[in-house]
């Protein structure tokens, strides 16, 4: 069989493998990633849904991505990405009636004045947000980017706004997304700015903290817009590929990897379904779902038990139903401010928005759901001829309701959100797939029933919890070995840094106090995950 030996091997091929191999051939490593799809990407990817048009078949708006330190470094730019924007950032409107929309707008006197619409009030307050931002966004992003627990960030908060205020920015960022709406605005369509970013992901609106979420991605949104890759998804995993390459990474695709060898605790290669072995001689950096990593590729009997039972509380996000379609025109707005918005938040107002979330954590398959939309020609033309539009919608199912009657049943509701909203959306429709969840998982086996974020965003599974208790960092319970998926610190989102973590921690533990602080993070986690029936 063949045998290859190398720096570090890189398991998949996802925007974060991706990454943690361009650092890690940048430090002069030899490094060998191995993705077992045809192509790299994982949920960064996009393909032809009918004759000349694209769609993207997961992610497709990137503001984490321009907001990223470790993306913007890699100067993608320069290995042929380029971005398009919408006329608008996004909208929502609040029902089906025709009435105005909220609309976000890059340039932040335009969100205003159209929030002032709604109540004179709101347009100030907006402002007052947006200066909020631009006071403490770049050291909260920096906490966020950064390896846990972050201590650069808040100390750079608190010079900047003193300890008075950081409690009050500490109670603020706990707030649900509707109570911090409610404590922001008076009208309801600038509440829904907050409540819609906030539901992006699958935490439910009135739960504690789902407010930073609203709140970070209405302000990316302000600050940089939500970008498209011109062209479609996949123009920004060819990016990070050529930007790997170029560095040297050698990047391998249709290699599954099946088992990772470990050896005095220590991992030195990786085997695949064809029958190579990758030797690591310094790291090995795991672009996969934990679950996977610590219950396939890994033999039960290296890991602590203790670790075991942990991942048997993991909690995956909720399944997403996707619905494309190629349209032979413009989708017919009942609101005309929605046309020119990349991206639309659908079929539910705020109190909407809390009936939707208690059906999804009650099992319930939503009678109304909640949908996200893109309007992908809108936002980038390239996407489908002149006068069309590629489009796409999701949704969620509740946890444990993947199967495809569900799925089917689910979607046929978001067409008829779309005909509430779109009278005669329907007639223009000239192709429809629909991508249940079995579908991308089979597409990214990552994406669990569905789950595309790693595993779900609720604070109980975030920060230090984040695999599991204590593993909030890429280091894992064995030498060399480094988790660098969205199943990682700080989670979901197209933004690097779960991957640039796991090749920035590989690095460090082979230079100065590197072997010194590895053995003080074995030690901790030797305590974190000995048997309780073991003695100190």
């Amino acid at each position: 069989m063949p045998t290859l030996v190398t720096d570090a091997v890189v398991i998949g091929g996802g925007h974060h493998g991706l990454v943690a191999a361009a650092v890690l051939a940048d430090a002069g490593w030899d490094v060998c990633l191995l993705e077992s799809a045809d192509v790299v990407g994982g949920a960064v990817r996009s393909a032809r849904l009918h004759p000349d048009f694209t769609t993207d078949l997961f992610s497709a708006f990137y503001p984490l991505t321009a907001a990223s330190p470790v993306l913007r470094a890699l100067e993608l730019e320069r290995h042929g990405l380029r971005w398009a924007h919408a006329p608008n950032v996004l909208a929502h409107p609040p029902r089906p009636d025709g009435g105005p929309a909220a609309v976000l707008h890059r340039d932040r006197e335009r969100t205003a004045a159209g929030l002032a619409v709604h109540d004179p009030r709101d347009g100030e307050a907006w402002l007052r947000l947006c200066r909020q931002w631009d006071q403490v966004g770049d050291a909260f992003l920096r906490s966020l980017f950064t390896a846990f627990p972050p201590v650069r960030g808040p100390l750079q908060l608190l010079r900047r706004i003193g300890t008075a205020d950081a409690l009050r920015l500490a109670r603020f960022l706990a707030l649900p997304a509707r109570r911090m709406g409610e404590e922001l605005f008076a009208s309801e369509q600038a509440r829904l700015l907050l409540v819609g970013n906030a539901v992006h992901g699958d935490t439910p609106p009135d739960a504690t903290v789902s407010g930073v979420f609203g709140w970070l991605l209405a302000m990316l949104g302000q600050q940089y817009g939500f970008p498209a890759p011109a062209g479609g998804a996949g123009e920004l995993a060819a990016a990070l590929h050529r930007r790997a390459a170029t560095a040297g990474a050698d990047v391998r695709t249709g290699e599954h990897v099946e088992r990772i060898d470990v050896r005095a605790g220590r991992a030195v290669a990786v085997h695949t379904a064809g029958g190579l072995t990758v030797r690591a001689r310094r790291a090995v950096v795991a672009d996969v779902a934990a679950p996977a990593l610590y219950g396939h590729l890994l033999d039960p009997g290296v890991l602590p038990s203790r670790l075991l039972a942990d991942l048997q509380r993991f909690v995956w996000d909720t399944p997403v139903v996707k619905v494309n379609w190629a349209l032979a025109g413009p989708i017919p707005w009942r609101s005309p401010e929605v046309a020119g918005a990349g991206t639309v938040h659908l079929g539910a107002d705020g109190r909407g928005l809390l009936r939707w979330s208690a059906d999804i954590e009650s099992g319930t398959v939503p009678a109304s759901p909640f949908v996200l939309l893109g309007q992908m020609t809108t936002t980038d033309p390239s996407r489908s001829p002149a006068g069309t539009e590629s489009a796409w919608a999701y949704t969620h199912l509740p946890r444990g309701v993947a199967h495809d009657a569900a799925a089917d049943e689910l979607a046929g509701r978001v067409d008829a959100v779309l005909e509430k909203f779109a009278p005669g959306f329907g007639d223009r429709v000239l192709h429809r797939v629909v991508q249940r969840p079995r579908h991308l998982q089979d597409a990214d086996p990552n994406l669990v029933d569905g789950a595309v974020n790693g595993g779900t965003a609720q604070l109980f599974q975030q920060l230090v919890f984040r695999p599991v208790p204590g593993l909030g960092r890429a280091e894992t319970v064995i030498d060399g070995l480094y988790l660098g998926s969205a199943s990682a610190h700080p989670g979901g989102g197209v933004h690097g840094v779960c991957g640039w973590l796991a090749a920035r921690a590989a690095l460090g533990e082979h230079r100065a106090f590197g072997a010194l602080r590895r053995r003080v993070t074995s030690a901790a986690l030797e305590l974190l995950y000995r048997d309780p029936r073991q003695r100190p």
